[in-house]
């Protein structure tokens, strides 16, 4: 498959690819950036938050033009571009280890599910958490390490989780209240660490493998379906935009790298043939 650079910028640690409307939105993690790019034209990302913390992932906010919920630091919040963030939950803020949020996405019923991990990698010190439009932030699973995901069928009854330390994607069925029961491992990776997932339209898992240089397509039952190569050692998160020309755009990162390539931590596109649910919102989806 071809690939491209989407444009000229380079991010330390890019991630939590979405499309929302017209836009493009990804984040760069450690930088506490929300960035905006267009998905049907290349150029550079535009700066639509700036957060003095770790910046995980965010989720547009039903009715509320302008406002995500995001995975921020050591919780879950509301932000606005240009405002201060409204902070619903920290739950991490007295770990007995450094902790921050990390990857997170709204399932099809409007419900927000975040991870958490340590700085220094822990093990099992990482949790999944949900947070309900209605109120409250709840933690929902424990003993992951650095869990990544989730993602979601497009009825929201089964999640996908991957826990990126152990080379394992698991999966959940989901109850109408939100409770991940009968897990099971959807597939071990053998090379590289499984991070962001995206259910598309056909039912498939895309995961990109950081460390590996590729990102993965599965099917249903766990089978590979397909393997893209890039250019870039550790791509992070993906993301399937429908349209005349369908892509798969997928973020990369260069933290940790001694010596980047030129095309590490660069966003690429790769040309695909199907496209993806339109973004989840919390609070609830039309």
């Amino acid at each position: 498959m071809r690939h491209e650079p989407w444009s000229t910028d380079r991010f330390e640690l890019g991630e939590g690819l979405r499309l929302h409307g017209p836009d493009l939105l990804m984040v760069d993690i450690l930088t506490g950036r929300l960035l905006r790019l267009d998905p049907g034209l290349p150029g550079p990302a535009q700066v639509l938050v700036d957060l003095n913390a770790p910046l995980g992932a965010v989720a547009p906010v039903r009715d509320r033009p302008g406002t995500y919920v995001a995975a921020a630091g050591t919780g879950v919040a509301l932000l606005a571009e240009d405002a201060r963030p409204r902070w619903l939950a920290r739950p991490e803020d007295e770990a007995a280890t450094p902790m921050r949020m990390n990857d997170g996405c709204c399932d099809p019923q409007g419900r927000f599910w975040a991870g958490s991990m340590a700085y220094d990698g822990t093990p099992g010190a990482g949790a999944l958490y949900r947070a309900d439009p209605a109120g409250g932030v709840v933690r929902v699973l424990e003993g992951y390490t650095v869990p990544n995901g989730p993602a979601f069928t497009a009825d929201g009854s089964r999640m996908y989780l991957a826990d990126s330390a152990a080379g394992r994607i698991d999966t959940y069925e989901v109850s109408a209240t939100g409770e991940p029961t009968n897990p099971s491992v959807f597939v071990r990776v053998d090379e590289g660490d499984p991070d962001g997932m995206q259910v598309d339209s056909e039912g498939h898992l895309w995961v990109a493998l950081w460390g590996a240089g590729r990102v993965h397509r599965y099917d249903p039952d766990g089978s590979l379906e397909r393997v893209v190569a890039l250019p870039a050692a550790q791509p992070t998160s993906v993301c399937v935009v429908d349209g005349p020309r369908p892509r798969l755009f997928v973020t990369s990162a260069t933290v940790g790298l001694r010596d980047p390539g030129p095309f590490d931590g660069a966003l690429f596109a790769v040309p695909v043939e199907v496209g993806a649910p339109p973004v989840r919102y919390f609070g609830g989806n039309p």
